[in-house]
């Protein structure tokens, strides 16, 4: 199961028309990674929640057959949180173990090994982490001979120094049908929260399989912006484009992402930015770290209460990412 029916807040205004998980990375949307690498463990029946702009996942996705994979959808008319919404799709899940991964995630973990460490401890649920020795803000997974502790706040540095890095959860978990019992039905409810708390109280076996490898989260527009980058350089580029783009030979733009039918005309300048569908950048304009989408995209609509600010300029809406 991928789940992606978050609404993404952190990362308006480029999710005003769009969910997380549909964003584009690199000519490919960010779910279709995640797709791509399920697939590629055999995983080939696919469910996919779905509530904020859920067209914008099916228009990414389709049938899932250029991913490989056969595609489920279940809709959440309220959404309903990471095990609620997992819950609500039990009547395609039920009946043996399955994976859940975070729609909003690249990666290359091995999820043979995260596997055969949930079989070897006869778990009802393994949690695969990974250290975190920057401390990112990331809430951080305690565990104790691979077994599930609970969960902490968001790491400081100066508390793991000379110490072992804090873990962090990466978003893909492997679950058995029993841990239904666990999930309060037809409501909101989280995992982290309302779930494995109570599964470890009771005595079941969480398990946490540290793994290694890339994984890159996507969920605030700095790390969408940083992350593209890094992907792009290993690309050999420091420009990706959609479709119908148009650049000037006077314009001069790097190290920016721009999406479908974007224009930057005569003498503009565009560095470390975001240019979202149908953006046009006037003559002369210097659009520098920021990310931009059309100012009608947004005009009356409130600003979620996790959003960086932005202002209007002309026909654009820019948001700043200096600090």
């Amino acid at each position: 199961m991928i789940l992606s029916a978050g609404y993404g807040t952190r990362l308006w205004p480029l999710t005003e028309d769009r969910t997380k998980p549909a964003i584009p990375i690199l000519g490919k949307p960010l779910v279709g990674y995640v797709a791509e690498y399920l697939a590629g463990y055999g995983c080939d029946e696919i469910v996919v929640n779905l509530h904020h702009r859920p067209e914008s996942v099916r228009r990414a996705l389709g049938d899932g057959s250029r991913f490989g994979v056969r595609l489920h959808y279940v809709e959440e008319p309220e959404i309903l949180g990471t095990s609620g919404g997992i819950e609500n799709a039990r009547a395609l899940l039920d009946g043996e173990t399955f994976i859940v991964v975070n729609g909003k995630i690249i990666t290359d973990i091995d999820l043979n090994a995260a596997l055969k460490t949930h079989r070897r401890a006869q778990a009802i649920a393994t949690l695969v982490v990974l250290p975190n020795p920057s401390c990112e803000r990331f809430s951080i997974v305690k565990a104790s001979d691979g077994m599930l502790q609970g969960f902490g706040g968001m790491p400081i540095n100066d508390d793991f120094a000379g110490k072992d890095p804090p873990l962090m959860f990466t978003g893909i978990q492997i679950l058995e049908p029993a841990i239904f019992d666990y999930i309060p039905h037809a409501v909101f409810s989280h995992t982290t929260t309302d779930v494995y708390p109570q599964a470890v109280a009771a005595g079941e076996h969480v398990a946490v399989h540290t793994a290694r490898g890339n994984w890159y989260e996507l969920s605030t527009i700095q790390r969408y912006l940083d992350i593209s980058l890094q992907l792009m350089a290993r690309a050999g580029t420091d420009v990706t484009m959609g479709t119908g783009c148009c650049i000037s030979n006077s314009a001069k733009v790097n190290e920016a992402v721009l999406w479908d039918n974007v224009i930057v005309e005569d003498g503009a300048r565009v560095s470390r930015a975001i240019l979202a569908d149908n953006v046009r950048v006037p003559a002369g304009a210097v659009i520098t770290n920021a990310a931009v989408v059309r100012a009608s995209l947004v005009i009356d609509k409130d600003r979620p209460a996790k959003a960086l600010k932005g202002e209007v300029r002309g026909d654009n809406f820019v948001v700043s990412l200096a600090e």
